[in-house]
């Protein structure tokens, strides 16, 4: 099966390299890592460039300009540039376990998407990540929290990991999808600005698409560098659009994915 990687990222240049070589490092290499830039400065692109330059991965840099927080048009026009079946996003701050990428294709079904978990950093260990290029973390490691997302068992996994449609831990920083059920619901709405639920809304359109949800656990495993928290002044609004798909089931949005898949094929 044919994967592409989508990376997320804004000016955490630092970040994204930790990222970037930890998908070296994956026991299963995605076909492609598309790097969504919501408008970074010259510094990311420069990580980028040489990275690509060293590195064996095909790597293509999905940039858009600097309007503010726009992940969902963003994301949008990352897996407009894919030429894979099946999509896994993931953001420019998560280290990934080496099966990562192998976990999301094993439990690959049809008609479902695949929700994972993610294991907090702390800001020093962050900080120490960073300044030592760490990428191995466990169970055991210090300076993490919920401890147990930290866990890598092929055989707890098949026990604790469950078909259930909720909303419930909804990211998309560790979520993947076929393209086709993708296009199906018109990607993600580009209507959202800001930080906050863009990625719900996007499920529970899915979800009354009929593709169910499927709980990754002991599985699929990433660790998550610290940062501060992004604004949360468009919330209220975002929670409006997420209650209208609610209230409305639906299972399409009008500004979505389509104009940037036909502008690319």
């Amino acid at each position: 099966m044919h994967i592409s990687l989508v990376v997320t990222t804004f000016n955490r240049p630092q970040e994204l390299l930790l990222v970037l070589k930890s998908i070296e490092r994956q026991k299963l290499i995605p076909t492609e890592v598309i790097i969504a830039d919501d408008g970074s400065d010259d510094l990311t692109k420069k990580v980028i460039s040489n990275y690509c330059e060293e590195s064996k991965l095909q790597i293509i840099h999905s940039f858009q300009e600097n309007l503010g927080f726009r992940a969902a048009e963003s994301r949008n026009k990352a897996v407009a540039k894919s030429s894979c079946e099946f999509i896994i996003l993931i953001d420019g701050d998560m280290i990934l376990h080496p099966e990562f990428v192998k976990d999301h294709v094993k439990n690959a079904r049809k008609g479902c998407f695949i929700q994972g978990s993610r294991v907090l950093l702390t800001e020093l260990e962050t900080q120490n990540a960073i300044k030592k290029g760490r990428l191995s973390f466990n169970f055991f490691s210090k300076g993490i929290n919920n401890r147990l997302n930290s866990i890598k068992s092929n055989y707890l996994s098949k026990f604790f990991s469950v078909k259930k449609n909720h909303l419930n831990g909804i990211k998309s920083c560790n979520m993947s999808f076929f393209l086709k059920d993708f296009i199906g619901v018109n990607g993600f709405n580009n209507e959202f600005r800001g930080w906050g639920r863009e990625d719900s809304e996007f499920v529970v359109r899915l979800m009354n698409n009929n593709i169910n949800r499927i709980s990754l656990k002991f599985a699929a495993v990433q660790f998550h560098l610290w940062h501060n928290e992004s604004s949360r002044k468009a919330l209220s609004e975002n929670n409006n659009l997420l209650q209208k798909a609610i209230d409305k089931k639906l299972n399409w949005c009008d500004k979505g994915f389509a104009e940037f898949y036909e502008d690319n094929n």
